[in-house]
């Protein structure tokens, strides 16, 4: 009967009941529980299990930079980073709330350590989230205009609960790349959350979109209501 009852559990895709119940079997523990407590025992494997396979391909699907977690960042190198606010985040208000978190700091110090350690929080939460090189998404971007997935690949894009966009600011952006990070920060305005890094202290992020009023349009959407972090200090790296 117990091998009738697993063979049924894996025909249904039931995997987290059925190898909770092939454990019982084999540690002779099934005598321990009443019927109730054995029905919620593999009730909650099959919950925990699903759980941990939607957070495994959300982290997969975001794609990101680096492994990374909020408890494993370093807040003893000096580098102006406020731990209770970074703890803050950890409940991913910020994501319900819709608003935009904004990191800057020289190369080395961290950013993109840390804004992967954010998106790993969110899809622990069980949020998606897409984690882009901005340079890159923008090239991408340019290409789907040219081929007619742009729609496509904007809607995607959307549906992401957090969208991170590392390395703000490398290159000036031409007006048609201004253009396109208009129509992704426009999309999310007020519903989505955005995070964004750069190399440039926040004055200066205004200056590398060379289409002005198009510049002033993004950045009302996106500093509006946005934290900051302003990271300090030399390279990391440098340091090790």
């Amino acid at each position: 009967m117990n091998q009738n009852t697993l063979e049924q559990l894996h025909a249904m895709k039931l995997f987290g009941m059925a190898n909770s119940f092939k454990a019982l079997i084999e540690s002779h523990s099934l005598e321990q529980y009443t019927h109730d407590q054995m029905v919620a025992a593999l009730v909650q494997a099959e919950w925990e299990g699903r759980e941990h396979k939607k957070i495994a391909h959300n982290i997969s699907q975001a794609k990101f930079r680096y492994t990374a977690s909020i408890e494993e960042i370093d807040y003893t190198y000096p580098r102006n980073l406020d731990k209770n606010q970074m703890l803050r985040f950890t409940d991913c208000s910020y994501i319900k709330n819709a608003e935009n978190i904004l990191v800057s700091g020289a190369t080395g110090v961290g950013k993109s350590y840390i804004i992967s350690a954010l998106g790993y929080q969110a899809c622990i939460m069980g949020y998606k989230v897409g984690y882009y090189n901005l340079q890159k998404l923008l090239t991408a971007l340019r290409i789907a205009k040219a081929d007619g997935s742009y729609l496509k690949t904007l809607n995607r894009i959307e549906k992401q609960d957090l969208l991170i966009l590392d390395d703000y600011g490398l290159q000036p952006l031409d007006n048609n790349a201004c253009i396109n990070l208009l129509e992704l920060i426009e999309d999310r305005y007020g519903r989505r959350a955005t995070i964004m890094s750069s190399q440039l202290p926040f004055d200066k992020w205004y200056d590398i979109c060379t289409a002005k009023t198009i510049a002033d349009a993004i950045f009302d959407r996106l500093i509006n209501g946005s934290h900051k972090i302003q990271l300090k200090g030399e390279s990391m790296r440098k340091k090790r």
